[in-house]
């Protein structure tokens, strides 16, 4: 569905050196009359009309596209984490490692989202932050269903969403859910691994505490790859999504600081501060230890 050029490489005849060169259509359709077109079946229409800049300042409309387009990168990221976490659950090990790495790459576009926001100065920020009033991407609902999938439980999220219903419903569900990692230990311990029960029959909804027991699983499987092959690439997957995560983390920190310096956020919190404290989290912290003690 990529368009492509339908002009000709050659000249016309009789014309110039370095004309236009001739329109060349190949067989493709071009009457869109009675069947679906490119735009029909995407839904351009509603997704480019979806831009109401608020102020008179020509960077807003960078600033919606850069955090609509990371938050259609998100509804992807979710629907593959989704899916990776059910084919867990039901030892569907094999499909779960494209739908990981999916999402190690969609984090990587999110990271990359980052330059193209950071082209945006502190006077041209100043020129439009009287207009986003309280709203902050620290209220995207997306976002914290990912952050709840990938482990970092916290209750006060919730609130939130306590205004929209359907949507506090679906936040909440991430959130009674077990995560991509506990679902990891599950079948950790279903294939043998000395994973105790308090990890993998405990109450969801609240932090990941880090187990010396856990790390020891871990650590037969990284001391005998050919023999637990599948459970060993499981861990490089899981590692290598919350690398591209602490990326993602790192770079937003960046470019708030580079655009707004210490400024308390729009949405209350304390800015950067609060962006370097989320650099802390660790997602899976048994599998970044375990590369001391191998």
């Amino acid at each position: 569905m990529i368009p492509t050029d339908d002009t000709d490489n050659t000249a016309s005849a009789g014309c110039p050196f370095g004309a236009p060169a001739a329109p060349r259509h190949e067989g493709a359709q071009l009457d869109f009359s009675r069947d679906m077109s490119y735009g029909d079946y995407l839904q351009l229409d509603a997704v480019l009309s979806a831009q109401h800049p608020l102020s008179p300042a020509h960077d807003e409309m960078l600033f919606i596209v850069q955090h609509q387009t990371s938050e259609l990168w998100m509804k992807l990221m979710l629907h593959e984490l989704r899916a990776a976490v059910a084919a867990l659950a039901a030892d569907r090990i094999s499909p779960a490692f494209k739908m990981l790495a999916r999402v190690s790459r969609i984090m990587e576009q999110l990271v990359h989202a980052w330059d193209v926001l950071a082209t945006m100065t502190p006077p041209e920020y100043s020129a439009i932050r009287p207009y986003l009033a309280r709203s902050s991407g620290f209220q995207s609902w997306q976002y914290r269903c990912i952050e709840f999938m990938l482990g970092n439980k916290n209750a006060a999220m919730l609130k939130p969403h306590a205004h929209a219903p359907a949507r506090l419903a679906e936040v909440e569900a991430a959130w009674r859910a077990p995560s991509l990692y506990d679902e990891a230990l599950r079948l950790l311990q279903r294939r043998g691994l000395a994973v105790p029960d308090s990890h993998t029959q405990r109450d969801w909804t609240q932090p990941y505490a880090a187990s010396d027991a856990v790390e020891q699983a871990w650590l037969v499987v990284y001391r005998a790859p050919e023999t637990h092959w599948e459970l060993y690439q499981l861990g490089e997957e899981l590692t290598d999504l919350e690398d591209a995560f602490r990326l993602w983390r790192f770079r937003h920190l960046t470019t708030v600081t580079r655009i707004i310096g210490m400024k308390t956020g729009t949405g209350g919190t304390s800015g950067a501060g609060y962006l370097k404290r989320m650099l802390d989290v660790e997602l899976f912290p048994e599998l970044w230890k375990l590369r001391t003690d191998l």
